[in-house]
């Protein structure tokens, strides 16, 4: 069972920066999605600040958010790099499997990525992040290049959101075009 401590809320900004722009799309009428809470049991606490020091996982956590968008089902999961590429460590099998089995159900699975270092978003499709995965599990590169992020599918933040329905929206396109083929 995975334990949790102090170094469990990394990334914040960039998922408080999510949940804002969830709340906007909430408001708008545009989408529904919401951050799914990990369940933990609490080990130790600091009584005197009232937190939470140490604690377990009581099972595997699939995504990070799952809502609808204008009856689309979507999934995703956030992750931050400081790195010149996404490390894979931190994706796990089971998370992978949900991601994939939720595309199988006709919903859009994929990762919202900040990559700190050059100060840009994307939206990075499942199948390009089950291609390095993959590539990783076999013995492979063990990250995903800065070169496999697609412009198109950078997301910009604008009026104070992150507009990842950009991202959500120009994969949609492409896989009606790929369907229609």
């Amino acid at each position: 069972m995975g334990y949790w401590n102090t170094r469990g809320l990394r990334g914040n900004a960039f998922e408080e920066l999510i949940n804002f722009t969830n709340d906007r799309y909430r408001r708008l009428g545009v989408a529904v999605i919401q951050k799914i809470p990990t369940p933990i049991t609490p080990v130790k606490m600091d009584s005197d600040k009232k937190v939470i020091t140490l604690a377990y996982f009581d099972k595997q956590s699939t995504v990070d958010y799952i809502g609808a968008v204008q009856g689309q089902a979507i999934c995703f999961d956030a992750k931050e790099s400081k790195q010149k590429s996404l490390p894979i460590q931190n994706i796990h099998r089971h998370q992978i499997e949900f991601m994939h089995d939720f595309n199988g159900q006709n919903g859009i699975a994929f990762l919202l990525v900040h990559m700190a270092l050059y100060s840009k978003y994307w939206f990075l499709p499942l199948g390009t992040l089950e291609k390095y995965w993959n590539e990783a599990a076999k013995g492979g590169r063990k990250s995903i290049p800065i070169e496999a992020f697609e412009d198109k599918y950078e997301i910009n933040i604008r009026n104070g959101i992150l507009d990842y329905l950009e991202g959500v929206n120009t994969y949609l396109v492409e896989r009606k075009h790929t369907e229609a083929k």
